[in-house]
């Protein structure tokens, strides 16, 4: 089968031949149907070897939504020819944090060597995705495996961000969202449909811009040396309740800072490398920061039921796997408009 791999450490993507994996005890093989294209990628790709805790060669993509394709012995609760979404964030599955469906907070996994798909195990840009266990597989019923996949990450981690402030997103108070690019213009989409708060999307492109008001941002502000400043005078010097950097830049890092209001909340999430200084002095008073790492199952199951009822859609940019490293290359340049989805049965 095709599958697009990092093979050596300083390299780039490959599109190469591997054979199709087969399903052990417990195991689904799935067909792909459709796999994001994430900036985590990229991140990887550029880690020294020292900082990569597992070998290479890896096929890459932790979004996958694909159709069953054989069962391993054991396994039940899905049939052959169903279609589901992959939970990315595998944990040990028997610990108390696994056991209500927050394997994205698994103290185990890293010392058991258990690591998502595409970010450690075979991931989905391939023809065939082998998925550890039945649990991490949701049904995705009538949506469009396309439109779907991006759910998984790029909408599961805004919006358990998201869900985690609600008690702050009151009437008459503002979110920053630092940029709308796949993550972020989904983030403005979850704001809209379970907050009454004002949206200011913040972005370097203006197409990108365009994009967060066309699905709902209620004002846009260039990403620059004066946005704070545009934000303070937005909230009448009062500041935005929560701030989401899916950035996390320096420079970003430093506007969400200076956006915040007393007791408001930060979440940075992008992969930017910058750092926001936590001490007496460094944040208005109360002011929560937090580095979310993707989202619960249950937050997964909640968030197709709102793509179902329409209140979230991920603007997407369709490929062939052939095309994946221009598609890499075009990601890494800011080219990609929402988010880059590869068609490997297409």
């Amino acid at each position: 089968m095709k599958a697009v791999q990092y093979r050596k450490f300083g390299g780039g993507p490959e599109v190469v031949d591997i054979p199709v994996p087969q399903p052990g005890p417990g195991q689904v093989l799935l067909r792909v149907l459709a796999a994001g294209v994430c900036h985590s990628d990229l991140a990887v790709m550029s880690f020294p070897e020292s900082a990569v805790p597992f070998p290479l060669p890896l096929t890459l993509g932790h979004e996958g939504v694909g159709e069953v394709a054989a069962l391993g012995e054991g396994a039940t609760g899905v049939a052959v020819g169903e279609r589901v979404a992959v939970y990315g964030p595998w944990g040990c599955g028997r610990c108390a944090v696994c056991a209500v469906g927050r394997e994205n907070n698994c103290p185990h996994a890293g010392r058991l060597g258990i690591f998502p798909p595409g970010l450690g195990a075979p991931g989905a840009l391939a023809e065939y995705l082998l998925v550890d266990s039945v649990r991490h597989l949701m049904p995705i019923g009538e949506l469009d495996p396309v439109a779907a996949v991006p759910l998984t990450d790029a909408g599961l981690t805004p919006y358990s961000a998201v869900k985690r402030s609600l008690p702050k997103l009151v009437p008459g108070s503002t979110c920053v969202v630092i940029g709308a690019g796949g993550l972020g213009h989904m983030a403005v989409q979850l704001l809209r449909a379970l907050t009454p708060a004002r949206i200011v999307a913040l972005d370097v492109s203006q197409e990108k811009l365009d994009l967060a008001a066309e699905v709902g941002a209620h004002e846009v502000v260039l990403s620059d040396g004066q946005a704070a400043s545009c934000i303070r005078e937005l909230t009448a010097e009062v500041g935005a309740e929560v701030v989401l950097d899916f950035v996390g830049a320096q420079a970003t890092t430093e506007t969400a800072a200076a956006s915040a209001a007393m007791a408001g909340d930060i979440s940075v999430v992008g992969m930017g490398g910058g750092a926001l200084p936590v001490g007496f002095g460094r944040l208005p008073y109360n002011v929560s920061v937090t580095q979310p790492y993707w989202g619960s199952r249950s937050e997964l199951a909640e968030l197709l039921a709102l793509a179902r009822a329409g209140a979230v859609h991920a603007h997407v940019e369709t490929y062939s796997l052939d095309r994946a490293p221009e598609v890499y290359e075009r990601l890494s340049k800011g080219g990609v408009s929402g988010r880059a989805v590869l068609v490997p049965n297409g």
